[in-house]
Protein backbone atom coordinates (compact mmCIF):
# COMPACT_ATOMS: atom_id res chain seq x y z
CA UNK A 1 0.00 0.00 0.00
CA UNK A 2 1.11 3.51 -0.93
CA UNK A 3 1.48 6.28 1.40
CA UNK A 4 -1.16 8.46 -0.03
CA UNK A 5 -3.54 4.95 0.48
CA UNK A 6 -2.77 4.14 3.86
CA UNK A 7 -4.64 6.37 5.92
CA UNK A 8 -8.00 7.61 5.85
CA UNK A 9 -10.72 7.48 2.95
CA UNK A 10 -10.27 8.28 -0.41
CA UNK A 11 -11.83 11.83 -1.82
CA UNK A 12 -12.78 12.87 1.54
CA UNK A 13 -10.82 15.56 3.99
CA UNK A 14 -9.79 14.09 7.12
CA UNK A 15 -12.11 15.40 10.14
CA UNK A 16 -9.11 17.81 11.24
CA UNK A 17 -10.05 21.21 13.49
CA UNK A 18 -9.71 22.91 10.00
CA UNK A 19 -12.27 21.05 8.16
CA UNK A 20 -14.61 21.41 10.52
CA UNK A 21 -14.70 25.17 9.86
CA UNK A 22 -14.21 25.21 6.55
CA UNK A 23 -16.31 26.35 3.71
CA UNK A 24 -15.58 22.83 1.36
CA UNK A 25 -16.04 23.60 -2.48
CA UNK A 26 -18.35 21.24 -4.81
CA UNK A 27 -15.65 18.70 -5.77
CA UNK A 28 -13.85 18.73 -8.92
CA UNK A 29 -14.29 15.95 -12.11
CA UNK A 30 -11.91 13.35 -12.04
CA UNK A 31 -9.87 13.08 -15.60
CA UNK A 32 -11.81 11.43 -18.26
CA UNK A 33 -9.98 11.06 -21.55
CA UNK A 34 -6.40 12.65 -23.25
CA UNK A 35 -5.74 16.36 -23.12
CA UNK A 36 -3.20 18.92 -23.91
CA UNK A 37 -1.81 21.45 -22.06
CA UNK A 38 1.34 23.49 -21.65
CA UNK A 39 1.69 22.91 -17.63
CA UNK A 40 0.45 19.83 -15.70
CA UNK A 41 1.10 20.02 -12.39
CA UNK A 42 0.72 16.64 -10.25
CA UNK A 43 -0.32 17.32 -6.77
CA UNK A 44 -3.10 19.93 -5.57
CA UNK A 45 -1.16 21.16 -2.58
CA UNK A 46 0.37 24.62 -1.84
CA UNK A 47 3.48 24.04 -4.45
CA UNK A 48 1.24 22.60 -6.64
CA UNK A 49 -1.73 25.26 -6.28
CA UNK A 50 0.55 28.25 -6.25
CA UNK A 51 2.47 27.01 -9.18
CA UNK A 52 -1.05 26.20 -10.91
CA UNK A 53 -1.91 29.85 -9.84
CA UNK A 54 0.85 31.89 -11.17
CA UNK A 55 1.88 30.13 -14.55
CA UNK A 56 -2.00 31.17 -15.32
CA UNK A 57 -1.55 34.47 -14.63
CA UNK A 58 1.48 34.48 -17.12
CA UNK A 59 -0.63 33.54 -19.18
CA UNK A 60 0.10 29.78 -19.90
CA UNK A 61 -2.63 26.72 -20.39
CA UNK A 62 -2.25 25.05 -16.89
CA UNK A 63 -3.98 21.55 -16.12
CA UNK A 64 -3.59 20.28 -12.43
CA UNK A 65 -4.39 16.78 -11.35
CA UNK A 66 -5.00 16.02 -7.75
CA UNK A 67 -5.16 11.93 -6.29
CA UNK A 68 -7.82 12.84 -3.65
CA UNK A 69 -9.34 16.31 -3.29
CA UNK A 70 -7.34 20.24 -3.28
CA UNK A 71 -5.57 20.19 0.18
CA UNK A 72 -6.19 17.05 1.25
CA UNK A 73 -2.52 16.29 2.14
CA UNK A 74 -0.09 18.05 4.51
CA UNK A 75 -0.85 21.29 3.06
CA UNK A 76 -4.05 21.19 4.52
CA UNK A 77 -3.88 19.34 7.77
CA UNK A 78 -0.19 20.62 8.90
CA UNK A 79 0.08 23.34 11.77
CA UNK A 80 -0.30 26.09 10.05
CA UNK A 81 3.03 27.74 10.94
CA UNK A 82 4.95 30.08 8.61
CA UNK A 83 8.30 31.12 9.27
CA UNK A 84 11.22 32.48 7.61
CA UNK A 85 14.45 30.56 7.02
CA UNK A 86 15.14 27.04 6.43
CA UNK A 87 16.23 23.55 8.78
CA UNK A 88 19.57 25.43 8.72
CA UNK A 89 19.89 28.57 10.61
CA UNK A 90 21.06 31.32 8.67
CA UNK A 91 24.65 31.45 10.64
CA UNK A 92 24.48 27.75 9.63
CA UNK A 93 24.14 28.39 5.95
CA UNK A 94 26.94 30.71 5.75
CA UNK A 95 29.62 28.59 7.60
CA UNK A 96 28.64 25.86 5.07
CA UNK A 97 27.98 27.56 1.36
CA UNK A 98 29.33 31.12 2.34
CA UNK A 99 28.13 34.77 3.72
CA UNK A 100 26.78 35.65 -0.09
CA UNK A 101 24.33 32.49 -0.41
CA UNK A 102 23.22 32.25 2.79
CA UNK A 103 21.96 36.50 2.30
CA UNK A 104 20.37 35.10 -0.88
CA UNK A 105 18.86 32.24 0.69
CA UNK A 106 17.54 34.32 3.27
CA UNK A 107 16.05 36.54 1.72
CA UNK A 108 13.94 34.09 -0.43
CA UNK A 109 12.69 32.79 2.46
CA UNK A 110 11.32 36.31 4.02
CA UNK A 111 10.20 36.51 -0.02
CA UNK A 112 7.94 33.02 0.77
CA UNK A 113 6.37 34.21 3.82
CA UNK A 114 5.32 37.41 2.40
CA UNK A 115 3.93 35.91 -0.67
CA UNK A 116 2.07 33.35 1.74
CA UNK A 117 0.99 36.39 3.66
CA UNK A 118 -0.47 38.02 0.04
CA UNK A 119 -1.71 35.27 -1.06
CA UNK A 120 -3.68 34.42 1.85
CA UNK A 121 -4.83 38.03 2.15
CA UNK A 122 -5.69 37.99 -1.48
CA UNK A 123 -7.46 34.75 -1.95
CA UNK A 124 -8.32 33.48 1.09
CA UNK A 125 -9.67 35.30 3.83
CA UNK A 126 -10.59 32.87 6.37
CA UNK A 127 -6.95 31.97 6.48
CA UNK A 128 -6.47 34.38 8.86
CA UNK A 129 -2.52 35.27 9.06
CA UNK A 130 -2.15 36.24 12.94
CA UNK A 131 1.67 37.57 13.01
CA UNK A 132 4.23 36.44 15.33
CA UNK A 133 6.49 32.80 16.23
CA UNK A 134 8.15 31.37 19.17
CA UNK A 135 11.34 29.57 18.81
CA UNK A 136 10.95 28.25 22.51
CA UNK A 137 14.09 26.11 24.40
CA UNK A 138 13.80 23.71 27.53
CA UNK A 139 17.29 24.73 28.74
CA UNK A 140 19.49 27.55 29.30
CA UNK A 141 22.48 26.48 26.86
CA UNK A 142 19.12 26.41 23.94
CA UNK A 143 17.92 29.42 24.23
CA UNK A 144 21.56 31.09 24.65
CA UNK A 145 22.23 29.30 21.07
CA UNK A 146 19.14 30.61 19.85
CA UNK A 147 20.13 34.00 20.90
CA UNK A 148 23.97 33.87 18.91
CA UNK A 149 21.86 33.30 16.43
CA UNK A 150 19.50 35.83 16.46
CA UNK A 151 22.54 37.93 16.68
CA UNK A 152 24.36 37.02 13.95
CA UNK A 153 21.03 37.23 11.36
CA UNK A 154 20.50 40.48 13.22
CA UNK A 155 23.61 42.17 12.62
CA UNK A 156 24.27 40.79 8.33
CA UNK A 157 20.55 40.52 7.83
CA UNK A 158 19.05 43.41 9.29
CA UNK A 159 16.49 40.42 11.05
CA UNK A 160 14.54 41.42 14.69
CA UNK A 161 13.76 39.10 17.18
CA UNK A 162 13.29 39.59 20.83
CA UNK A 163 14.64 37.30 23.57
CA UNK A 164 11.81 35.98 25.97
CA UNK A 165 12.44 35.00 29.07
CA UNK A 166 10.54 32.04 30.98
CA UNK A 167 8.35 34.59 33.11
CA UNK A 168 7.42 36.08 29.65
CA UNK A 169 6.80 32.86 27.72
CA UNK A 170 4.35 32.14 30.93
CA UNK A 171 2.49 35.63 30.73
CA UNK A 172 2.25 34.81 27.11
CA UNK A 173 1.11 31.21 26.68
CA UNK A 174 0.54 29.64 30.32
CA UNK A 175 3.60 27.38 30.11
CA UNK A 176 6.43 27.42 32.41
CA UNK A 177 7.85 24.82 30.58
CA UNK A 178 10.56 26.57 28.59
CA UNK A 179 13.55 28.87 30.05
CA UNK A 180 12.88 31.19 27.17
CA UNK A 181 13.06 31.83 23.75
CA UNK A 182 13.26 34.31 20.55
CA UNK A 183 10.24 35.29 18.88
CA UNK A 184 9.77 36.68 15.63
CA UNK A 185 7.10 38.79 14.41
CA UNK A 186 7.59 38.61 10.76
CA UNK A 187 6.40 35.24 10.77
CA UNK A 188 3.19 34.05 11.94
CA UNK A 189 0.30 31.10 11.35
CA UNK A 190 -2.86 30.77 9.19
CA UNK A 191 -5.41 28.50 8.73
CA UNK A 192 -3.65 26.34 5.69
CA UNK A 193 -6.55 24.28 4.60
CA UNK A 194 -8.38 27.56 4.12
CA UNK A 195 -5.22 28.69 2.49
CA UNK A 196 -5.65 25.70 -0.25
CA UNK A 197 -9.41 25.62 -0.79
CA UNK A 198 -8.60 29.98 -1.38
CA UNK A 199 -5.73 28.97 -3.99
CA UNK A 200 -7.76 26.04 -5.53
CA UNK A 201 -10.63 28.78 -6.13
CA UNK A 202 -8.24 31.45 -7.56
CA UNK A 203 -6.63 29.07 -9.80
CA UNK A 204 -10.05 28.16 -11.34
CA UNK A 205 -10.77 32.18 -11.56
CA UNK A 206 -7.56 32.44 -13.51
CA UNK A 207 -8.10 29.71 -15.77
CA UNK A 208 -6.83 26.40 -14.46
CA UNK A 209 -8.71 22.81 -15.25
CA UNK A 210 -8.53 21.24 -12.14
CA UNK A 211 -9.83 17.49 -11.90
CA UNK A 212 -9.33 15.52 -8.26
CA UNK A 213 -9.20 11.82 -7.43
CA UNK A 214 -7.37 11.55 -10.83
CA UNK A 215 -4.17 9.76 -9.26
CA UNK A 216 -1.28 10.14 -11.38
CA UNK A 217 0.17 6.06 -12.11
CA UNK A 218 3.39 7.14 -14.23
CA UNK A 219 5.02 9.54 -16.31
CA UNK A 220 6.55 9.15 -19.26
CA UNK A 221 8.42 12.00 -19.80
CA UNK A 222 6.17 15.34 -19.82
CA UNK A 223 2.83 12.52 -20.24
CA UNK A 224 0.79 11.94 -17.02
CA UNK A 225 -0.95 8.36 -16.69
CA UNK A 226 -3.76 8.53 -14.93
CA UNK A 227 -6.26 5.44 -14.71
CA UNK A 228 -8.53 7.34 -17.31
CA UNK A 229 -6.64 9.52 -19.15
CA UNK A 230 -3.46 10.97 -20.12
CA UNK A 231 -2.36 14.85 -19.68
CA UNK A 232 0.48 15.50 -22.08
CA UNK A 233 2.20 19.12 -21.77
CA UNK A 234 5.51 20.91 -22.08
CA UNK A 235 6.16 21.26 -18.86
CA UNK A 236 5.04 18.89 -15.41
CA UNK A 237 5.55 20.15 -11.89
CA UNK A 238 5.71 16.43 -9.97
CA UNK A 239 4.64 18.49 -6.40
CA UNK A 240 2.76 15.36 -4.12
CA UNK A 241 5.93 16.19 -1.70
CA UNK A 242 5.36 12.57 0.76
CA UNK A 243 2.91 10.66 -0.93
CA UNK A 244 4.13 10.28 -4.40
CA UNK A 245 7.77 10.46 -4.72
CA UNK A 246 8.19 7.62 -6.84
CA UNK A 247 6.77 9.14 -10.02
CA UNK A 248 10.47 10.51 -10.26
CA UNK A 249 13.71 8.61 -9.53
CA UNK A 250 15.64 11.20 -8.47
CA UNK A 251 12.96 13.12 -6.05
CA UNK A 252 12.15 9.23 -4.71
CA UNK A 253 16.18 9.00 -4.26
CA UNK A 254 16.33 12.01 -1.63
CA UNK A 255 12.56 12.46 -0.55
CA UNK A 256 11.61 10.80 2.91
CA UNK A 257 7.82 10.22 3.46
CA UNK A 258 7.37 10.69 7.65
CA UNK A 259 4.17 10.98 9.45
CA UNK A 260 3.37 13.53 11.91
CA UNK A 261 0.21 13.89 14.31
CA UNK A 262 -2.19 17.13 15.67
CA UNK A 263 -4.92 16.74 18.52
CA UNK A 264 -6.89 20.13 19.47
CA UNK A 265 -8.32 20.68 23.15
CA UNK A 266 -11.65 21.74 23.81
CA UNK A 267 -11.82 25.47 24.77
CA UNK A 268 -9.90 25.63 27.68
CA UNK A 269 -11.16 27.66 30.56
CA UNK A 270 -9.41 30.99 31.21
CA UNK A 271 -7.19 30.36 28.09
CA UNK A 272 -9.04 33.82 25.88
CA UNK A 273 -6.45 35.86 27.09
CA UNK A 274 -3.09 33.57 26.14
CA UNK A 275 -1.47 35.36 22.98
CA UNK A 276 -2.03 33.92 19.59
CA UNK A 277 1.18 33.79 18.07
CA UNK A 278 2.64 30.68 16.97
CA UNK A 279 5.51 28.41 19.20
CA UNK A 280 8.03 25.56 18.12
CA UNK A 281 10.15 24.56 20.56
CA UNK A 282 14.07 23.17 20.58
CA UNK A 283 12.99 19.26 20.74
CA UNK A 284 14.65 17.47 17.82
CA UNK A 285 10.72 15.75 16.75
CA UNK A 286 9.68 19.65 17.52
CA UNK A 287 6.39 20.38 19.88
CA UNK A 288 4.58 22.94 17.51
CA UNK A 289 0.95 24.66 18.74
CA UNK A 290 -1.17 28.00 19.49
CA UNK A 291 -3.85 29.08 20.78
CA UNK A 292 -7.15 29.84 18.92
CA UNK A 293 -8.97 32.49 19.88
CA UNK A 294 -11.58 30.65 21.61
CA UNK A 295 -9.16 29.26 23.68
CA UNK A 296 -8.51 25.67 21.58
CA UNK A 297 -4.80 24.42 22.25
CA UNK A 298 -3.70 23.44 18.47
CA UNK A 299 -0.95 21.23 19.48
CA UNK A 300 1.56 18.96 17.37
CA UNK A 301 3.92 16.78 18.58
CA UNK A 302 4.93 12.76 17.51
CA UNK A 303 6.03 10.99 14.90
CA UNK A 304 6.21 7.69 13.16
CA UNK A 305 7.88 6.16 10.08
CA UNK A 306 5.57 3.48 8.89
CA UNK A 307 2.97 4.29 6.73
CA UNK A 308 0.21 3.59 8.45
CA UNK A 309 -0.96 5.77 11.36
CA UNK A 310 -1.01 4.86 14.84
CA UNK A 311 -4.15 3.42 15.86
CA UNK A 312 -3.98 6.20 19.06
CA UNK A 313 -3.04 9.38 17.69
CA UNK A 314 -4.61 11.12 20.68
CA UNK A 315 -2.71 9.49 23.24
CA UNK A 316 0.52 10.14 21.43
CA UNK A 317 -0.17 13.68 20.71
CA UNK A 318 -1.27 13.89 24.76
CA UNK A 319 1.68 12.49 26.15
CA UNK A 320 3.96 15.38 24.29
CA UNK A 321 0.64 17.78 25.38
CA UNK A 322 1.13 17.11 29.15
CA UNK A 323 5.17 17.55 29.01
CA UNK A 324 4.50 21.58 28.21
CA UNK A 325 1.33 21.95 30.33
CA UNK A 326 0.78 19.20 32.60
CA UNK A 327 -2.16 20.70 34.38
CA UNK A 328 -3.55 19.94 30.87
CA UNK A 329 -3.30 16.18 30.90
CA UNK A 330 -6.49 15.09 30.97
CA UNK A 331 -8.26 17.67 29.26
CA UNK A 332 -10.47 16.86 26.29
CA UNK A 333 -9.53 16.70 22.93
CA UNK A 334 -12.06 16.93 20.15
CA UNK A 335 -9.64 16.42 17.09
CA UNK A 336 -6.91 14.46 16.37
CA UNK A 337 -5.25 13.34 12.98
CA UNK A 338 -1.90 12.27 11.26
CA UNK A 339 -0.38 13.89 8.00
CA UNK A 340 2.07 12.49 5.82
CA UNK A 341 5.36 15.35 5.12
CA UNK A 342 8.55 14.44 3.65
CA UNK A 343 12.23 15.55 5.20
CA UNK A 344 15.48 15.06 3.39
CA UNK A 345 19.09 13.71 4.15
CA UNK A 346 20.55 17.41 4.64
CA UNK A 347 16.95 18.43 5.84
CA UNK A 348 17.04 21.08 3.34
CA UNK A 349 14.40 21.28 0.83
CA UNK A 350 14.45 19.71 -2.62
CA UNK A 351 13.53 21.76 -6.44
CA UNK A 352 15.12 20.49 -9.43
CA UNK A 353 14.89 19.75 -13.09
CA UNK A 354 15.04 16.42 -12.67
CA UNK A 355 14.28 15.64 -16.42
CA UNK A 356 13.96 18.10 -19.25
CA UNK A 357 10.93 20.36 -18.70
CA UNK A 358 10.05 17.81 -15.68
CA UNK A 359 10.20 19.83 -12.61
CA UNK A 360 9.92 19.09 -8.75
CA UNK A 361 9.56 19.75 -5.34
CA UNK A 362 9.67 18.67 -2.03
CA UNK A 363 11.50 17.62 1.09
CA UNK A 364 10.62 20.53 2.68
CA UNK A 365 11.39 19.61 5.98
CA UNK A 366 9.20 21.38 8.66
CA UNK A 367 9.31 24.62 6.19
CA UNK A 368 6.48 23.62 3.83
CA UNK A 369 3.74 26.07 4.35
CA UNK A 370 6.02 28.77 3.39
CA UNK A 371 8.41 27.62 1.03
CA UNK A 372 5.95 25.58 -1.27
CA UNK A 373 4.44 28.59 -2.33
CA UNK A 374 7.41 30.04 -3.56
CA UNK A 375 8.47 26.63 -4.64
CA UNK A 376 5.82 26.70 -7.18
CA UNK A 377 6.58 30.08 -7.81
CA UNK A 378 10.20 29.14 -8.47
CA UNK A 379 9.49 26.37 -10.58
CA UNK A 380 7.30 28.58 -13.05
CA UNK A 381 9.83 31.34 -13.26
CA UNK A 382 12.07 28.43 -14.61
CA UNK A 383 9.98 27.62 -17.18
CA UNK A 384 9.68 30.76 -18.33
CA UNK A 385 13.53 31.34 -18.68
CA UNK A 386 14.34 33.33 -15.47
CA UNK A 387 16.39 30.68 -13.59
CA UNK A 388 18.72 32.77 -11.48
CA UNK A 389 16.50 32.35 -8.54
CA UNK A 390 15.16 28.86 -9.21
CA UNK A 391 18.82 28.02 -9.95
CA UNK A 392 19.88 29.44 -5.98
CA UNK A 393 17.73 26.77 -4.42
CA UNK A 394 18.40 23.83 -6.65
CA UNK A 395 21.78 24.16 -5.89
CA UNK A 396 21.29 23.15 -2.03
CA UNK A 397 23.09 20.37 -0.82
CA UNK A 398 20.34 17.51 -0.93
CA UNK A 399 22.27 14.44 -1.54
CA UNK A 400 20.54 11.15 -2.37
CA UNK A 401 20.08 8.66 0.50
CA UNK A 402 22.92 7.12 1.36
CA UNK A 403 22.43 3.02 0.65
CA UNK A 404 19.46 3.77 -1.74
CA UNK A 405 15.61 4.07 -0.79
CA UNK A 406 15.24 1.62 0.87
CA UNK A 407 18.55 1.24 3.44
CA UNK A 408 19.20 5.32 3.44
CA UNK A 409 15.56 5.35 4.48
CA UNK A 410 15.95 2.78 6.91
CA UNK A 411 19.15 4.74 8.63
CA UNK A 412 17.72 7.68 8.40
CA UNK A 413 14.45 6.56 10.20
CA UNK A 414 16.69 5.33 12.88
CA UNK A 415 18.46 8.49 13.48
CA UNK A 416 15.39 10.33 14.13
CA UNK A 417 13.79 7.31 16.43
CA UNK A 418 17.13 8.22 18.48
CA UNK A 419 16.70 11.58 18.14
CA UNK A 420 13.11 11.39 19.67
CA UNK A 421 14.67 9.19 22.54
CA UNK A 422 17.24 12.25 23.26
CA UNK A 423 13.97 13.99 23.62
CA UNK A 424 12.56 12.06 25.98
CA UNK A 425 15.55 11.87 28.36
CA UNK A 426 15.83 15.76 28.30
CA UNK A 427 12.53 16.90 28.51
Amino acid sequence: MSWLHANGDAGIWPATFYAGRADRPAPFPPLDGDARTELCVIGGGITGLSAALHAAQAGMRVTLLEAQRVGWGASGRNGGQVSPGFNWSPRKLAARLGDDRATALHRLSEEAVRLTRDLADTHAGGARFRPGILSAGFTEAEVAEMAEDAAWADARLGTTRARLTRAEIEAAIGTRAYAGGMLDRTGGRIDPLAYALGLAQACVAAGVTIHEESEVRALDGTAARTERGTVTARFVLHATNGYTPGLTRPTAARVLPINNFIATTAPVPDAGDRTVFAVADSRFVVNYFWWSADGCLVYGGGESYGKRFPSDIRGRVRANLARVYPELAGVELTHAWGGTLAVTASRLPWLSEVAPGVFAAGGYSGHGLALAGLFGKLAVEAMQGARARFDLIAALPVPALPGGRWLGGLAAQAGMIWGSVTDRLRT
